[in-house]
């Protein structure tokens, strides 16, 4: 399939598996991983034709994931070019992208603090500032769902679609995260790890108090169009499928 597309594709493909690659080191660096666990994915998109996505291949060490590493996948979950059998979680992130079409990066950890939240099947309160720019609200939980097929995936979808949240937390499994590309989506993974660890603590000294509302909007509006250098690197993401 891949020999078909045009030069400009081919170029975004081998883009993209710089970046993913570069990408994955974040994990480990901000101690969301353990051995080979957690993956980034990042849109490709094919002008004309279905997208595709690069992803890391199943079980390999974190020190051996080079852009050559990564793999090519279709919004199946097909392996299209790659020498190696791709992520276990491939068709999750193949239904997210499939279904969240502004949806252009997908990140799964198994990160300590927000995988106890997930444990607990207890969504994260909005009680920080910092929850209400990043996620617009509390940080939802998502269903139990079996690795193997496409189930957490629909799980990502039915619990972020029309909402702000760019992170969900899937029952007795993890953090998933999503972006506007795979830097973007390794972003949320972080400040969701941040978060659950913050009101974590808070917990063990008392009652965190929950933003109001409208305080959580004007938040969310103030950050996501105003805070930073603007641009579209900056512009909400849209939740719909």
């Amino acid at each position: 399939m891949t020999s078909s597309l045009s030069a400009v594709v081919r170029e975004e493909i081998e883009r993209a598996r710089k970046v993913v690659a570069d990408l994955h080191a974040e994990l480990p660096r901000w101690e969301l991983v353990v051995w080979t666990a957690g993956n980034v994915s990042q849109r490709v998109k094919v002008p004309g034709g279905e997208d595709l996505f690069v992803i890391k291949p199943s079980g390999v060490s974190y020190d051996d994931l080079s852009a050559e590493a990564m793999v090519v996948c279709d919004l199946d979950g097909n392996l299209v070019e790659g020498a190696k059998a791709p992520s276990s979680d491939t068709a999750a992130h193949a239904y997210v992208y499939k279904h969240m079409p502004n949806v252009g990066g997908v990140v799964h950890t198994h990160s300590t603090f927000a995988t106890a939240w997930a444990m607990n099947q207890e969504a994260i309160p909005c009680t920080l500032t910092m929850m209400a720019d990043e996620f617009g609200g509390p940080i939802p939980i998502g269903p139990f769902a079996l690795i193997g097929d496409d189930s957490i995936g629909r799980g990502i979808v039915d619990t972020l679609s029309g909402g702000r949240s760019r992170a969900v937390l899937m029952a007795n499994h993890g953090p998933f995260t999503i972006g506007r590309d795979g830097k973007d989506a390794v972003k949320a993974a972080v400040m969701v790890e941040e978060v659950a660890r913050a009101v974590h603590s808070a917990r063990q000294m008392g009652t965190p108090v929950p933003i109001e509302t409208h305080l959580i909007d004007s938040l969310w509006d103030r950050y996501q169009n105003v805070y930073g250098q603007g641009g579209s690197e900056t512009a909400p993401l849209t939740l719909s499928i």
